[in-house]
């Protein structure tokens, strides 16, 4: 049985189409639909409940050992707030998951997960755990509200403070506060523009999204669901775990080698890395130059040879054609190639294009 965010009942008060996903009942979409709602996040701004995202805690001596053990990404040299992208891979090389750790404070961290990976991600971490350190699963005591778009900063100033807002991409204050609420508040987000996630109690949450939504009403702020959110970050191409990335895919071929640190001495997957030649398989995005959507796993050819698959696929609303990303041999195409997909026995043509297909200015 799926399970209510604390923000259950303000979807259902704004009519939102509620759907299960990972384990809850979220909303797909409101009364306006999702076209409108991903150009809100894309002209002015707006507000995702992302409660399903599982948080964790690593505390100890050996925090910081442990997760340059576990994750591909450098956690030796952090500030106080600061956060960083790294996947989690296992003995293969494949990806168990991608996340974002944040630095509370020296021996203290902070972890976000994936929803559908919550209780695989803690017992992995603790599994291959050493030494002086703590995971603590916090998920149910977390809720998480995202305001994303170009007007974010300035909606989020009319209720928090301006020494808690932070300043830079990707750091967070751990004291801030909204309305007087005690809240984290992260300079981070999954959609390709500015904008700040809140992580709250869950008692808190519907007085923040209430405020939010009030101070919103005059920056053309509307709540988004988990429609615009998936067309919203497949045109910034930030990766899907379960679409762009499984335990079957590297680093490397989803594009996320700048977060592969192999300087390090050692950590799960560099051994199966270094014992292979290449990456056979590179994400690279494609525009649809024929009639229609192509979604994921549609078989993608060229020349009449099978190359690859898509991982995602949808219209976009703001270039107003057909997009997608797809895991291709990397020698058999370029940029600007033509590749033909499969579409339940449709031939649509596409382009090969660079990502990302939209970068804020």
């Amino acid at each position: 049985m799926e399970r209510k965010t604390p923000l259950y009942e303000k979807h259902v008060s704004l009519k939102g189409k509620m759907v299960p996903f990972a384990g809850y009942l979220l909303p797909v979409q409101y009364d306006g639909g999702v076209i409108a709602e991903h150009m809100a996040v894309r002209r002015n701004c707006g507000l995702f409940d992302v409660s399903h995202m599982g948080e964790f805690i690593c505390r100890g001596k050996d925090a910081v050992m442990n997760l340059n053990y576990l994750l591909t990404n450098d956690f030796t040299k952090m500030y106080d707030g600061q956060a960083r992208y790294s996947p989690m891979c296992n003995e293969k090389g494949g990806i168990l998951d991608d996340l974002i750790v944040y630095k509370i404070k020296e021996d203290d961290y902070f972890i976000v997960v994936n929803a559908a990976n919550r209780e695989k991600d803690f017992s992995w971490m603790n599994r291959h755990r050493f030494g002086d350190v703590q995971f603590m699963d916090i998920s149910d005591s977390t809720a998480l509200i995202a305001l994303q778009g170009p007007k974010a900063e300035a909606v989020l100033r009319k209720t928090a403070a301006d020494t808690n807002i932070p300043g830079k991409y990707y750091s967070a204050d751990f004291k801030g506060r909204i309305g007087g609420i005690p809240c984290t508040i992260s300079k981070t987000g999954y959609t390709g523009e500015n904008g700040f996630e809140f992580y709250c109690r869950p008692e808190d949450a519907a007085e923040i999204w209430d405020m939010l939504t009030e101070t919103g009403a005059d920056h053309g702020m509307m709540p988004c669901g988990l429609g615009a959110r998936d067309t919203l970050r497949l045109e910034a191409a930030m990766p899907l775990y379960g679409n762009e990335m499984d335990e079957g895919t590297t680093p490397f071929e989803a594009g996320l080698e700048s977060f592969v640190n192999m300087e390090k001495e050692d950590f799960i997957g560099k051994k199966a890395w270094m014992e292979r030649s290449d990456a056979p398989r590179c994400r690279m995005g494609l525009k649809v130059t024929g009639r229609g959507i192509i979604r994921e796993q549609a078989d993608l050819y060229r020349e009449g040879r099978l190359i690859g698959k898509t991982t995602s696929g949808t219209y976009s609303p703001l270039m107003q054609y057909s997009i997608a990303m797809a895991l291709m041999d990397r020698n058999a195409v370029g940029i600007g190639d033509e590749v033909e997909a499969d579409v339940r026995g449709r031939k649509v043509l596409a382009q090969v294009v660079e990502l990302p297909f939209y970068k804020r200015s």
